[in-house]
Parts: C-alpha cells; sequence; structure tokens
C-alpha cells in the first residue's frame, strides 16, 4: 500500500483534489477554445474516456469569452490556462471557468496580478501556481547559472505561492514541470517537503506518444509511489484521449486507480502456438470503451499461461492453435484459437454486467 502525503483539500468545481482524495486525472484540449464545437466535442471524449478536469488555453478574448459556452455544455471542470495578460483571466473567471492555471510570474504586474487574484477570491475558485522549466523568471534562471534546475523550480514555485498568500489567498494547487524526468522528480520531492498544497504531477513536452508514455510513466510513477502527487496530466503529442488512458495505466499499475481493462499478456516467444499479438491487439482495441476494473490474460504458452489465466477475472492460456479458458480461478473449457477474442469479450462484457449490478 502506498501512503499519501497529506495536502490541503480544494475544490475544483465538484471534484475534491487533495487532503487524500483519489488521485485526480486531467487533461488539455488541442482544439482553439475560441471554436466552441470543437472545444466541446473534444471535451465531451475525454469524459468517455474517464478525464475528471480539463484544461483549456485562453490566448485572447474571444477564448476567455467562450468558456462560459463550453463550461455550460460540458460536465467536467473547465480550467482556464492564462499567461501575459491577466485580464483574460479575470474574463475567464467572470465567464464560469471552474480554476484558473497561471504562471504568477508572468502574468504581468503586481497590481494585476491581484486584481486576477481578488476576482478568483470573490468567486472562490482556486489557482494552480504552474512554475515550467522553460518560463522561469530572469532573475532565478541567472541565479542558477541560467540552469533551470530542480532548486530553481521550487524557488519559483515558493516565491509564487507566498505571492498568493500575502494577498490572502490559499485556495492554491501547484506543479512544478520540466521535460528532463529526473529534474521534474527532485523538483517535487524537494516542494512537497515545503509545502503542504495539493500538487499535480506532469512531466512537461514528454513527447510523442511512446516516448512520452515512458517518460511520464517513470517521472510520475515514481512520485506517486512515494505518496507525492494529487492530480496528472500526461503531456502527450497525441490525441489528449491517450492521455487520458496513459494516465490510467500509471494508476492501474500502482493500485490508486482502477478504471476499465488491466490487460496481462506475455510477450510471445518461441514456445507460443498462437498467434498472441494479433489476438491481444484485436481484443485490446475492441475493448477500449469498457470502464470497469477487470483483469484479463492473454497468454501464449503452458510455462506462466495457466497461473496468470487462473489469477486474472478472465484468462486464456495457449496451446497448439486453441487455449484453455478460465473464469475467477475456474477451468472452464477448451477453446479454438479463431474463437479466443470473441469468447474474451462475451465473459468481459457478462463480468461488466455483473459488477454494474451488485
Amino acid at each position: 500500500m502506498i501512503h499519501r502525503e497529506k495536502t490541503r483539500r480544494i475544490m475544483i468545481g465538484n471534484i475534491p483534489v487533495g487532503g487524500g482524495a483519489p488521485v485526480i486525472v486531467q487533461s488539455m484540449t488541442t482544439t482553439h477554445t475560441k471554436d466552441v464545437n470543437a472545444t466541446v466535442r473534444q471535451i465531451k471524449r475525454l469524459e468517455r474516456s474517464g478525464c475528471e478536469i480539463v484544461r483549456v488555453a485562453v490566448p485572447d478574448i474571444e477564448s476567455a469569452r467562450a468558456v462560459a459556452k463550453i463550461r455550460t455544455a460540458v460536465n467536467i471542470p473547465v480550467v482556464a490556462d492564462i499567461h501575459y495578460n491577466y485580464k483574460l483571466g479575470i474574463e475567464a473567471v467572470k465567464s464560469g471557468a471552474d480554476a484558473l492555471r497561471i504562471n504568477p510570474g508572468n502574468i504581468g504586474s503586481r497590481g494585476g496580478l491581484k486584481s486576477l487574484i481578488k476576482e478568483a477570491m470573490i468567486r472562490k475558485i482556486p489557482v494552480r501556481v504552474g512554475v515550467n522549466a522553460g518560463s522561469l523568471e530572469e532573475d532565478i534562471l541567472f541565479k542558477y547559472a541560467c540552469t533551470p534546475s530542480a532548486d530553481a523550480l521550487v524557488e519559483s514555485a515558493i516565491r509564487n505561492v507566498r505571492l498568493l498568500e500575502d494577498m490572502g489567498f490559499r485556495d492554491i494547487k501547484v506543479s512544478l514541470k520540466s521535460s528532463d524526468v529526473l529534474t521534474t522528480v527532485e523538483a517535487y520531492r524537494k516542494v512537497a517537503s515545503n509545502l503542504d498544497y495539493p500538487l499535480h504531477l506532469g512531466v512537461t513536452e514528454a513527447g510523442t506518444l511512446l516516448r512520452g508514455a515512458i517518460k511520464s510513466s517513470i517521472g510520475i510513477g515514481i512520485l506517486l509511489a512515494e505518496g507525492i502527487g494529487d492530480t496528472i496530466r500526461v503531456s502527450l503529442t497525441a490525441d489528449p484521449v491517450e492521455e487520458v488512458k496513459a494516465a490510467y495505466m500509471i494508476l492501474s499499475s500502482l493500485n490508486l486507480r482502477k478504471r476499465g481493462i488491466t490487460l496481462i499478456s506475455c510477450p510471445s516467444c518461441g514456445r507460443s502456438e498462437i498467434d498472441l499479438i494479433r489476438i491481444t491487439k484485436e481484443f485490446e482495441k475492441k475493448m477500449n470503451a469498457v470502464t470497469t476494473p477487470l483483469t484479463v490474460a492473454i497468454m501464449g504458452c503452458v510455462v506462466n499461461g495457466p497461473g496468470e489465466a487462473r489469477e486474472a477475472d478472465v484468462g486464456v492460456a495457449g496451446g497448439k492453435g486453441v487455449a484453455v479458458l478460465f473464469r475467477k480461478g475456474k477451468l472452464i473449457k477448451k477453446i479454438k484459437e479463431k474463437e479466443m477474442v470473441h469468447v474474451l469479450i462475451h465473459e468481459v462484457m457478462e463480468l461488466s454486467k455483473k459488477k454494474g449490478e451488485e
């Protein structure tokens, strides 16, 4: 069991964050926010995939005003991402944003920041202090020899948190992101020992689907295993739905959250006498929409196959063109290779239906 660090509780819309609440999955839209229809369509897809909080970019006044229409059309909290212009933040707050993400170091004048925080306090919405290695304050960057080190990220975060606290504001979440995994991990470890605000985890600009998922799994996974983190985003140069899938796989691997199919399958080798790669790909593709937490094992031979299949909710262990089917530890029957995907899908849907009725 992972012992999670205790942080303050904040609310983003109707979602509790920190204070022992489950780790929440976030993503960000890739549409132009002012294109309301396209943005709503994408958020709806994210909702179906299990996304619980969504962030939208607000680079202009049209986007800030579009938040109002977007918010009424979707079911999950919407966070407005603000840079350089505090007035856009004020407009987004007035338009119904559930939270703000800002970097106080680039938001404008101290007076502007104060006006924005005052509006957030009036409407009781939280603010994420989002520190990024690519946009540190010049004086901090200079202090650390122009290197966005973990210490530089932490100093920026603490400085900006204290700035908001001096304004009487404590409805805060914090993130410290770098594209370097080890820098990210070190920064979060250090800030977790200095602040008790909830932390949003992520490795920024992580890369394409495979590379980004691996980097994020290592960085986010290390921190979650140490009990650090209250929300996560897997940043990918890909469809944001893939971010949500990857996030749940990370959480499921650590037994922190369960959603959908946990697939156990062997890497295949010369002992396998079924087309394991094809079968597994076909099954996974057809089961993407299942949200019930279930473990499915698809194994290629008799070495580890029966043991893994027996431990799963549903499992098959392959032989020469055939496989044996297990359900909840019991051997059910022998099936032909060509039947495997169909039989597995049927078993999963039956178990999913039973769990829904419980």
